[in-house]
């Protein structure tokens, strides 16, 4: 029997660069980034959370149009309570990952750092990552990852739209 149906369109699975090409491949990546956050986690005696907490810390330490990370906004970031995230700066600053650093001009206004020491430590744990990215990245031309970038940096603002 004929079917007077168009035919059916490519399946999102069998599409390599369809959308669910791209979920399924953006979960694998952010599951195996959470696992070794996790592993490092474990490894310093810290929560997943607090792994979160200095990811941010170091990301906003390098932008310095944002200014230096506060409790306040890093815990609007996390989405945590203050009691949570009062336990998890001073959870960061005992283990020796964070500076609690007071404003000059305002002294109830606390700044937050990555530790020098602490920046080592996750660099020196984190480095087969970096490896296994240069090595990834060596096998695109610079115009490909070019493109990569633009991808991940618009995929970044969709995402920090979703939490508005």
């Amino acid at each position: 029997m004929r079917s007077t149906e168009a035919p059916s369109p490519t399946l999102p699975s069998e599409d390599p660069i369809g959308l669910q090409a791209f979920a399924v491949l953006l979960r694998r990546m952010n599951g195996e980034f959470n696992r070794i956050a996790q592993e490092f986690a474990q490894a310093q005696g810290l929560h997943l959370t607090d792994v979160q907490a200095l990811i941010a810390v170091l990301d906003d330490d390098r932008d310095e149009d944002a200014g230096p990370m506060t409790p306040g906004r890093l815990r609007k970031q996390l989405n945590l309570t203050s009691g949570a995230m009062t336990a998890c700066l001073d959870r960061l600053e005992k283990a020796g990952h964070i500076r609690r650093v007071r404003a000059a001009d305002d002294r109830r206004v606390v700044h937050l750092h990555y530790a020098e020491a602490a920046k080592v430590v996750a660099r020196d744990y984190f480095r087969p990552l970096a490896r296994g990215t240069d090595a990834a990245r060596g096998r695109f031309t610079p115009d490909e990852l070019s493109v990569v970038v633009r991808f991940l940096a618009e995929m970044n603002q969709e995402l920090a739209q979703l939490r508005r």
